[in-house]
């Protein structure tokens, strides 16, 4: 589990999207075997995708790596459509025990969730629930926090990130506009492309920063070594 006592830093809570090629909306079985009586419907489907490339506003490229999720935090995962996070959860998970509306789980292909929504007396679960079983939303996203990541190519137009751990996860969505394969942060949200920006520009200092430290470390012993030679 994650480290619940230290302080969430907020500038590295994260949104990510995909295409869920498995999204799917199913009766619930109610209490007496059956689903006619039963005022719950299934969603269930992939959050978030193992050694998938995505494109983040074009700056670098972006993988979640296997075991990313080792030491992840899922006490309490609310369940809403397009990160609508004002409104009434249509599931919640609560340490991820079977009690709750949503459970999650990691299988080979990623963070696999499994909704129980309230079609009967939710509109707004009803309505889900028929745009899923449509066809009409087919994509997914979650918002986390990274404790661990690492990149390569920085002195490429495009690097690559690839996160090794998720801290917690706070919430999944079901959404309209998925980006798998394609590019996470829409062009339209000029703040999203100025802070993914701003990211790189911030490795990449860091980076040459610490090239230009083991440089003159490097430098000072071949010095120690000359001068200790003579």
């Amino acid at each position: 589990m994650g480290n619940k006592n230290s302080k969430i830093d907020t500038a590295k809570i994260v949104t990510r999207c995909f295409a869920v090629r498995d999204f799917r909306a199913a009766s619930a079985i109610s209490a007496k075997g059956d689903d006619e009586d039963s005022d719950e419907r299934e969603l269930s489907g992939h959050a978030a995708v193992f050694d998938s490339v995505t494109s983040i506003g074009g700056w670098w490229n972006e993988i979640i790596a296997r075991g990313a999720f080792d030491t992840c935090d899922f006490d309490d995962v609310l369940f809403f459509v397009n990160h609508m996070q004002n409104k009434i959860p249509l599931a919640r998970s609560r340490r991820n025990n079977g009690n709750s509306t949503m459970q999650l789980s990691i299988d080979d292909v990623g963070l696999f969730m499994n909704a129980r929504i309230d079609t009967t007396n939710n509109n707004e679960a009803s309505a889900l629930y028929s745009a899923i079983n449509r066809g009409d939303i087919s994509g997914m996203s979650f918002c986390f926090c990274v404790s661990d990541d690492s990149w390569t190519g920085l002195d490429t137009d495009t690097p690559t990130r690839t996160i090794n751990a998720i801290s917690k996860v706070f919430e999944v969505s079901a959404v309209n506009e998925p980006a798998y394969d394609l590019t996470d942060i829409s062009a339209r949200d000029k703040q999203a492309l100025e802070n993914a920006k701003q990211a790189l520009e911030n490795v990449r200092s860091q980076e040459l920063e610490n090239s230009k430290r083991a440089k003159e470390i490097n430098m000072l012993k071949i010095k120690n070594k000359i001068l200790g030679g003579i």
